[in-house]
C-alpha cells in the first residue's frame, strides 16, 4: 500500500472540516529519540521518511473509529441522537464509534465492510466487479469496473475510493488516510516530535506528536502511531483545544499483514437480496446518498459551490471561504424534496449570528467552525468562529 501516492482531496462535507482541515498544515522537524519497549531509537525525521516509503501490498483487520465533533442534534448529521450510535448506515460517520472490517490485496482485491448492530454495509471490489451491499435492506448494487485502462504495474493498494456515491466522503476510515491528511502539506509551523512508543493491535509502534505553534487553532495536537517493522500508521488521534480525549480517532484494533483468503472478495447476493446492475456506481439503500436503513435518518444533499474558493490565513489557521447555493425546494416527497427539507431544517436548528460580514447560521465543533451566510457563501476552518467573521469580512 502506498499510502503518500494520492493526497485526500478537498471536500466539502463538514467531518472534513474536522480533519481534512488538518491537510493545510505546516510543519518542522524537532529530532527526538525514541527507544522505549526495547525498539531502536528513531527520530521524528526518520518517522516520517518511514511512512512516506511505506509499501505493503496487502492486509486485513478490524479498524475502530471514534469522532466526538462537538456537534448539536441536527436532522440528518449526528450528535447525541440516531447518528451517534452505532451504525451499519454509510450515511451515518459523522459521529459516535464505528467499526470496520478491511481487506487489502493489491490493487484489484479491496473489501471494506461497515459493522452496526442491525447489520452491515460492504464495499467489495474484485477484478472487474464491484459489488454495494446493504445487509440491512437486502440490497445489493453490481457495477463491472472497466480495467482495460489501469496502469500497468501498479503496485499500491487502497480502498475502492474511487466508486462515487459508494463510500463516505467525510472522515478519514483508515489511520494512513488520516495521516495523509495531516502530512499532506509540511512547513515551519507545527512542531513534529516523538512520543515514546505504543502497543496498537499487538504491534509495537512509534508516536509521531504533531504540535501546532499557532494558538488560533482549534487542533491542540495529531498523534500518529507508526508500525515499527511495516512502517505504516496503526492509530491517528486528533486533539482539540476543548477536549482532554479525541476529537477524532482511527486506529486498528486488530490488523495482519498476511494476504488475506482469497474468499473475502467473492460476493455472491445472498437470498433475498434485490440486486440491481448499474453501469454507474451507486449505494444501495443504507449506502451513502440514498435513502437511509429503517429508523435512521439520511444525510442532507449539501449545498452546491460555484466560483473559486477564497482562502485566507495559512497553516493551521486556514480558512475557505466559497459561494455556495441551496438546493432548490422541490414539490412531493421524494428524495430531492425531503433532502432540501432537512438542510431547511439544518439551517433553522443552527444559531445565528451578524457582523460587519453580514449576517448567517453558525456551527461550531470541537476542531472546526462553520459559518452559512444568509448572501450565499460558507466559510470553514479549524478555528474559533471570530476568524471566519474576520475572513467573511475580508472583500
Amino acid at each position: 500500500m502506498s499510502f503518500f501516492s494520492d493526497h485526500p482531496r478537498s471536500r466539502w462535507v463538514l467531518p472534513v472540516a474536522a480533519v481534512g482541515v488538518i491537510g493545510a498544515t505546516a510543519l518542522t522537524v524537532n529530532q527526538a529519540a525514541s527507544a522505549d519497549s526495547g525498539l531502536p531509537a528513531r527520530t521524528a525525521a526518520q518517522l516520517l521518511a518511514d511512512v512516506r516509503s511505506a509499501n505493503v501490498s496487502s492486509l486485513s483487520g478490524t479498524v475502530v473509529q471514534t469522532s466526538d465533533l462537538g456537534l448539536p442534534d441536527l436532522p440528518g448529521i449526528g450528535g447525541s441522537g440516531a447518528l451517534g450510535s452505532a451504525s451499519s448506515s454509510l450515511t451515518s460517520l459523522v459521529s459516535g464509534t464505528h467499526t470496520w472490517r478491511i481487506w487489502l490485496d493489491g490493487p484489484t482485491r479491496q473489501r471494506l465492510a461497515l459493522i452496526g448492530a442491525n447489520g452491515e454495509s460492504d464495499v467489495i471490489h474484485n477484478g472487474s466487479d464491484i459489488w454495494l451491499w446493504s445487509s440491512a435492506d437486502k440490497t445489493a448494487v453490481h457495477h463491472r469496473q472497466d480495467t482495460t485502462g489501469a496502469r500497468a504495474g501498479s503496485t499500491g493498494t487502497k480502498l475502492p475510493s474511487g466508486v462515487p456515491g459508494a463510500l463516505p466522503s467525510g472522515a478519514p476510515r483508515t489511520p494512513d488516510e488520516a495521516a495523509a491528511a495531516a502530512l499532506a502539506l509540511m512547513g515551519k509551523d507545527t512542531s513534529v516530535t516523538t512520543s515514546g512508543t505504543a502497543s496498537i493491535a499487538g504491534r509495537s509502534a512509534y508516536e509521531l506528536v504533531l504540535t501546532p505553534k499557532d494558538r488560533s487553532t482549534l487542533v491542540g495536537a495529531v498523534r500518529i502511531a507508526i508500525d515499527s517493522q511495516e512502517h505504516v500508521p496503526l492509530r491517528v488521534q486528533v486533539y482539540s483545544t476543548k477536549l482532554t480525549n479525541p476529537a477524532f480517532e482511527v486506529g486498528f484494533t486488530a490488523v495482519d499483514f498476511a494476504t488475506p483468503d482469497v474468499r473475502q472478495f467473492a460476493f455472491t447476493p445472498p437470498a433475498g437480496t434485490t440486486v440491481t446492475e448499474s453501469d454507474r456506481p451507486t449505494a444501495p439503500k443504507g449506502g451513502a446518498g440514498t435513502n437511509p436503513a429503517p429508523g435512521e435518518p439520511s444525510a442532507p444533499s449539501l449545498p452546491t459551490m460555484p466560483g473559486a474558493p477564497k482562502v485566507t490565513g495559512s497553516g493551521w489557521s486556514t480558512v475557505v471561504v466559497a459561494p455556495f447555493t441551496l438546493p432548490k425546494p422541490t414539490s412531493g416527497s421524494g428524495t430531492a424534496a425531503g433532502s432540501a427539507a432537512q438542510l431547511t431544517g439544518l439551517l433553522k436548528a443552527l444559531p445565528t449570528a451578524s457582523g460587519t460580514w453580514g449576517s448567517g447560521h453558525v456551527l461550531q465543533g470541537t476542531l472546526f467552525s462553520v459559518v452559512l451566510t444568509d448572501d450565499g457563501r460558507v466559510a470553514v476552518g479549524a478555528v474559533p468562529a471570530d476568524l471566519l467573521y474576520a475572513a467573511l469580512a475580508t472583500k
